[in-house]
């Protein structure tokens, strides 16, 4: 099966006293916590991210410690399908796994959300603005890029949140068969001078920004991981 790696994606997990456990590519399909427990881990904390343009790696970082007996197993977890799809005989997805952003941004105005498009399978509904890291770029100036082009806002990121894992099969915008697998970084921003929100990447995955604020989020046409990253 052909794979596409756009970024190096590791974990690495480290003990209370900071040594490191563990240290090794994510496989493709795998969450974090998927890897730790292979390894005889169980994650504790997420701590953060580290990348190293020389070599276009990323690092998730988490605390673990040992497994026990009283540990249960993780919940299995199997790729998704794009609904509607058809395979055509001897067609063979490729295999793709991808690093991406999003970011969680705050102002005066309220959360800046994003409208997933018709390119998407979610179209209308509407989520944290962000996409994909581009081979070369870190994933802070993919930030602030994404966030640009799909709501015109200039961002200071102030931390990260979480890691967000996706796993499907589904066909691409160009019509190839993927099994795809989506590591999203999820960052915590703050825009100190909100303006009315502009999609610049126009025909892209976005079709609509706005600021929202924080009473309207509950009747707010939220995808399911924005819901749960904004009631957190």
């Amino acid at each position: 099966m052909n794979e596409i790696r756009v970024s190096e994606i590791r974990v690495r997990a480290h003990d209370g006293a900071g040594r490191v456990l563990l240290d090794r590519p994510l496989g493709h399909g795998e969450h974090p916590v998927d890897t730790m427990w292979r390894a005889g881990l169980r994650v504790l904390e997420e701590t953060g991210v580290e990348h190293d343009p020389t070599k276009g790696c990323t690092t998730l970082l988490v605390d673990a410690v040992p497994l026990t007996d009283a540990d249960p197993a993780p919940t299995t977890r199997m790729p998704g399908r794009d609904a509607h799809l058809v395979v055509h005989p001897g067609e063979v997805p490729v295999s793709v796994q991808r690093l991406a952003v999003a970011a969680l941004v705050r102002s005066s105005r309220g959360v800046l959300l994003a409208q997933l498009s018709a390119r998407t399978n979610l179209a209308g509904w509407w989520t944290l603005p962000g996409g994909g890291v581009d081979p070369g770029e870190t994933p802070i100036a993919a930030l602030h890029r994404e966030v640009f082009e799909e709501t015109g806002q200039r961002i200071d990121p102030t931390g990260y949140l979480t890691t967000l894992v996706a796993h499907w099969v589904g066909r691409a915008p160009d019509g190839r068969l993927e099994d795809f697998h989506a590591v999203r970084l999820v960052f915590a921003a703050d825009c100190p001078d909100p303006v009315d929100p502009v999609v610049h990447d126009v025909d892209g995955t976005t079709s609509a920004a706005s600021w929202v604020s924080l009473d309207a989020l509950d009747g707010w046409p939220l995808a399911a991981d924005a819901r749960r990253l904004l009631r957190g």
